[in-house]
């Protein structure tokens, strides 16, 4: 496989098309199934909630004869056979679908948390469970989103879906962040799962140009939304009169040239933080907020660095390792 030119990319848009985002029953995968409606692209809207912003949405563009129309499809991103039924609901309803965003993911709650074992009192991640709820989200749902749809597009079952080429091109764009470029103590398993999102992304990009799906994905900084503003024991890192949020509408703008734009072909990052979206080098990058704008880190991440040094010393959370049953 070889990577693809700007020149050999045809040209996508989304007018007219099927999109399915997990994730958006709130913060930046709502602001894109937002923004995919306006530009006349239906939305499968996944999610395990919706917002009352996402009910309003939905309620705009749910009537049947609605052009462009979104649906609500409940999903358990954690769960395949719920992945299955996402699709499922998507062709019924739509016949075919051309862009897929597995957008969903949680950033290192205290229920699924490195400082919090499983095992712990805060942790829902059980000590026999083989899993942590937090890889499940953000790194096995979207790749294993991927996968699927792929398999549709390279053999649809329909006999009216022609399968994805290079002619026939689809899209997938996924979340990763500015945590997939530089270390940060205090989210060690968020930080992994998003370099993780990054380095599939990277992986993926010679299929653009050999089978005609392009992998693209965004890297955001700090983002106004639920994810932080829900969340007390994340807002104490951050100074809100410094630190510099960007918005979820300036994400979903980039999402779109990921998918759109000639000039980002399968492999491309891009950085979103206030101010500045950027393309991420593969090699030698200059680092978050390198082309000016504001990196978008949390200034009081040392707060959060003494609070793990607290935790680290209560034994009922790493005390004995436990025994095997």
């Amino acid at each position: 496989m070889t990577n693809s030119t700007a020149e050999s990319i045809p040209p996508f848009s989304v007018d007219g098309k099927t999109a399915i985002v997990t994730g958006a029953g709130s913060g930046i995968n709502l602001a894109f199934a937002s923004l995919l409606l306006s530009r006349t692209c239906n939305v499968v809207i996944a999610d395990i909630a919706l917002r009352p912003e996402a009910e309003q949405l939905i309620a705009n563009h749910e009537a049947p004869d609605a052009s462009p129309r979104a649906i609500f499809v409940r999903t358990d991103v954690t769960s395949w056979a719920d992945l299955a039924r996402m699709f499922d609901h998507a062709l019924a309803t739509f016949g075919e679908f051309h862009i897929l965003c597995p957008g969903a993911g949680i950033y290192e709650p205290y229920w699924s948390n490195f400082w919090h074992p499983p095992g712990s009192q805060a942790s829902r991640d059980k000590e026999d469970a083989d899993r942590y709820a937090l890889f499940d989200i953000n790194v096995t749902h979207p790749i294993r989103a991927t996968q699927m749809a792929l398999s549709h597009w390279l053999h649809p079952e329909s006999p009216a879906s022609n399968p994805v080429s290079p002619q026939n091109p689809r899209r997938v764009v996924h979340i990763s962040s500015i945590a997939g470029q530089m270390p940060n103590v205090v989210c060690p398993m968020y930080g992994a799962s998003k370099f993780a999102v990054t380095g599939f992304v990277r992986c993926l990009g010679p299929l653009e140009q050999t089978v005609g799906v392009r992998v693209n994905g965004v890297g955001p900084g700090l983002i106004r939304t639920p994810l932080w503003t829900d969340n007390p024991e994340k807002m104490m890192l951050l100074d809100e009169e410094k630190d510099g949020w960007a918005t979820p509408e300036e994400v979903a703008v980039a999402m779109l040239r990921c998918v759109e734009e000639s000039d980002l072909p399968g492999g491309t990052i891009l950085e979103v933080v206030r101010n500045t979206t950027r393309k991420v080098e593969l090699v030698n990058d200059p680092g978050p907020g390198a082309a000016g704008g504001n990196a978008s880190t949390a200034s009081n991440n040392g707060k959060g660095s003494e609070q793990i040094l607290v935790w680290l010393q209560e034994k009922e959370m790493w005390g004995p390792r436990p025994k095997a049953v």
